[in-house]
């Protein structure tokens, strides 16, 4: 990792460790704040902390009571501009938060706003550790090992090397399979995802950003222990779903989802994510690197449909395009 990431890192868990922290906010929209959110999931599983994840607008508004000195505030901007994570950046400061912005921008307004900056590099050869993904690995365990030290953290974060090759191993693993999945369901004016854990967080990424935003594929992602009060009823033969079968504590969850989904669906995809290439990570870490593999292999679904659709993933109506 590149000296300025290291240092940066550094400087922001640092700050965590000198807090006396009463709780954690994770604060973006869209896939930012869909990422942000499997940092929520690996606080709450490790560490009595509490945490929440607020789209930015909300809050904004919603001003958590708990929200103060002894909060940490992080947020997550790709391009540091989008207006509603600006200004709860702000906000927060001027609540006394902790702030942590994380963009691929450091002059960016978020990261003026923020007191502490992590920022990634971006599409410019840098290896996957000093991207999105190893920044924020990076940040999150290392918060993790300061507050609550253990030697699980510390391989995880050596283990992070591995990253880069994890995302091209299993890419070609799944490439195949991913471009069938777009000829297949290239006609499909609707994909319901499903999913549960940290492994929910990807299905919404997928349903948002990718499905809807990017394809205009109607969609809606469900959590796995919710599928049985209420959507299932929408379950027939022609009704395609996309399941993510996770590595990691609810696993059950999404097995028994799948179990019903096959019964009554004709067009059910699963990504299980235990067949994925964990080459260089400990069995015991698996269930953390999982998320982060299946976010580029999903991507490449939707690579997959964009291919057989002829639309691609950059064309938009509305964002970027006008006021609003």
């Amino acid at each position: 990792m590149k000296t300025e990431h290291v240092n940066q890192i550094a400087s922001a868990v640092n700050a965590v460790k000198a807090t006396d922290v009463k709780n954690f906010y994770f604060v973006a929209c869209g896939g930012s704040m869909a990422a942000l959110a499997t940092g929520d999931y690996f606080l709450s599983r490790e560490i009595s902390v509490p945490s929440k994840v607020y789209t930015s607008n909300e809050f904004v508004h919603m001003n958590p009571r708990g929200l103060g000195k002894g909060s940490v505030v992080i947020l997550r901007s790709h391009s540091g501009t989008t207006p509603e994570t600006v200004a709860a950046a702000k906000f927060a400061r001027e609540k006394g938060a902790v702030t942590i912005a994380i963009s691929m921008d450091v002059e960016s307004p978020l990261c003026k706003e923020a007191e502490y900056i992590v920022h990634y590099n971006y599409k410019d050869g840098s290896d996957v550790i000093d991207g999105e993904t190893g920044v924020y690995y990076s940040l999150i365990f290392g918060i993790l090992n300061a507050l609550t030290p253990n030697e699980k953290y510390e391989r995880l974060l050596s283990q992070l090397k591995n990253l880069e090759n994890l995302f091209e191993t299993n890419k070609k693993l799944t490439y195949d399979r991913a471009f069938k999945f777009g000829s297949e369901y290239k006609r499909e004016k609707l994909i319901y995802t499903i999913g549960s854990g940290a492994y929910y967080h990807q299905a919404y990424s997928f349903t948002s950003c990718l499905l809807m935003e990017m394809l205009w594929i109607h969609s809606n992602a469900i959590h796995s222990g919710e599928y049985f009060h209420g959507p299932f009823e929408a379950t027939d033969f022609d009704v395609p779903f996309l399941i993510i079968k996770g590595e990691g504590p609810t696993r059950p969850l999404d097995e028994r989802a799948i179990t019903f989904a096959q019964k009554f669906s004709d067009k059910v995809e699963v990504v299980d994510i235990t067949e994925l290439d964990y080459a260089g990570i400990d069995e015991d870490l698996k269930e953390y690197f999982g998320p982060a593999i299946a976010g580029a292999v999903l991507r490449q679904y939707a690579d997959g449909l964009a291919e057989h659709t002829g639309h691609p993933l950059s064309v938009r109506r509305y964002m970027w395009k006008m006021e609003y």
